[in-house]
């Protein structure tokens, strides 16, 4: 790395903390803290979201499945945006009727608290775990910068120092300031991107885009009949994605919070519609650059060139190959993608444990003070939790966006099948609820962990996109038998989903 790569990065470091204080200005109510006033415009959430979503697992690690495979990946983008269309005309007026802060708070309406709890403890841990992923992941790049530099410096250190910088401007911006500063981090990564398109164009031979059609490294659909353990088969990619997108923008406290950021239920349609567009065409950019990389280091395996991780490949080219500047531009592209996702992390969880936990243990009203003095302190809890976490993942032999969504996947389904229990089954109560999110839980880890299909002789475990159509189907199955124990309810008590959060 060269001095000016490293000047660009500590710039970075430094300015991204100071901008989300300027841009999140002083925080005088929870409101202000959890969805900014409802004052944000719908196209800065949307870039928001996308950055929040994006993470360092699509910068460096959607170039390693194109390398290692092809763009059917990109299948996955086309169910996304099916899945938040229907978040958007579906889910999302629900929560603007309720004045809600949390997507939780739902559940706690239809159902009660008991459930409510139950599904802000599940997205805590989820979200621990699944970001403790994305945290892991930005400290391979910058261990790959340090060593270049002579210094060897441990996994956790890098974790540490990436989650202090976050810390500070969610601290004292509340969403705002995450918002803000998520739009601007993710103009850094994507013009990091394209320009390194450029130049791994100029640095491949005469032909090249010819010779990977050739070697179907930009195989589109991938129709295989196997469509239980092939996750990148169409109707598995498609369907999974867009179940997948309907938990993680509907149901999942980290993009739910953002949406409801908006002014309006119709600016939070159009941020959430569009945000899937605009991840179409990232995923597309970062998995031509894996199909270029794969030409440039001639299809090399990357045990073979010294590295100790696949995710390492793109971090190489960009630490080796590029020039002074662009360097650096990309790996504080990497940190920007990092750190618009811890700090989107650690605001809704903060949200979460007090909104839909702290408040409901209490018992009591408390004043709007308390309630921000108690959101800035989880703030700083969870950010001490999440170096823990992500401490925990320092070793996987698959590209880590992969063992990402499985993660998420693990939860998805039994949170998006207890709101679509809330929804279409009128006489499930809360018992019925919690028996069903537990059962689905139960069974989702069943067949992640033992059960197996045997597939050209082989043994494959279930393709992760089924992991959140199984939980939805699980969840109204159970839900919806133990609802037929109930009398149908009357217009009053089916009222109650629309009265606002207590």
């Amino acid at each position: 790395m060269r001095p000016l790569d490293l000047a660009i990065i500590a710039i970075f470091l430094i300015g991204s903390p100071l901008l989300g204080i300027m841009l999140g200005g002083k925080q005088k109510t929870s409101a202000d803290y959890f969805v900014g006033g409802r004052q944000v415009p719908w196209w800065a959430v949307t870039f928001s979201v996308v950055a929040t979503e994006t993470s360092t697992l699509t910068v460096i690690s959607v170039p390693t499945v194109a390398y290692l495979g092809n763009v059917t990946y990109l299948q996955l983008a086309i169910g996304y945006l099916i899945g938040r269309i229907v978040v958007a005309f579906v889910l999302l007026p629900r929560y603007y009727a309720g004045n809600m802060v949390s997507a939780y708070g739902f559940l706690g309406q239809r159902f009660g608290s008991k459930l409510q709890g139950t599904a802000s403890v599940t997205f805590l841990v989820t979200r621990l775990l699944a970001d403790g992923v994305r945290l892991f992941a930005t400290a391979i790049p910058v261990k790959l910068v340090l060593e270049a530099l002579g210094l060897d410096v441990s996994y956790w250190m890098i974790i540490a120092a990436i989650a202090v910088v976050a810390v500070v401007y969610t601290y004292l911006g509340g969403i705002k300031a995450v918002i803000w500063v998520d739009v601007i981090q993710m103009s850094i990564y994507v013009v990091g991107a394209i320009a390194a398109v450029f130049i791994l164009a100029g640095k491949l031979p005469e032909g090249w885009f010819g010779s990977l059609a050739d070697e179907g490294k930009f195989q589109f659909f991938d129709f295989s009949s196997d469509i239980v353990t092939n996750q990148y088969a169409f109707i598995t990619a498609v369907v999974g994605g867009a179940l997948f997108a309907m938990a993680s923008h509907g149901s999942d406290q980290l993009m739910v919070q953002r949406l409801l950021a908006c002014k309006t239920v119709r600016d939070s349609q159009k941020a959430v519609i569009a945000s899937g567009v605009v991840v179409f065409v990232q995923f597309a950019l970062f998995l031509v650059v894996g199909a270029m990389l794969w030409s440039f280091y001639d299809g090399a395996d990357p045990a073979s060139m010294g590295l100790g991780s696949n995710d390492e490949l793109f971090p190489k080219f960009i630490v080796e190959q590029l020039p002074a500047g662009l360097s650096g531009i990309l790996i504080a592209g990497i940190l920007a993608a990092a750190m618009s996702t811890i700090s989107s992390s650690l605001n809704s969880l903060s949200t979460s444990t007090v909104s839909d936990i702290y408040q409901r243990v209490t018992k009591k009203e408390l004043p709007d003070a308390v309630v921000l003095k108690q959101a800035k302190m989880w703030t700083l809890i969870w950010a001490v939790v999440f170096v823990l976490f992500a401490s925990m993942f320092t070793s996987t032999d698959e590209p880590v966006v992969e063992v990402g969504l499985s993660i998420a996947s693990y939860t998805y389904g039994a949170l998006l099948g207890a709101f679509a229990l809330g929804i279409f089954v009128k006489r499930a109560r809360q018992t019925d609820a919690i028996v069903a999110f537990v059962s689905t839980i139960v069974v989702a880890a069943i067949f992640i962990l033992g059960v197996t299909f045997t597939v050209d002789g082989e043994e494959a475990t279930l393709a992760f996109p089924w992991y959140v159509p199984l939980g939805v189907i699980v969840t109204l199955l159970v839900g919806g038998l133990l609802s037929l124990r109930h009398r149908a309810e009357g217009p009053d008590e089916l009222e109650r989903v629309k009265e606002p959060a207590s």
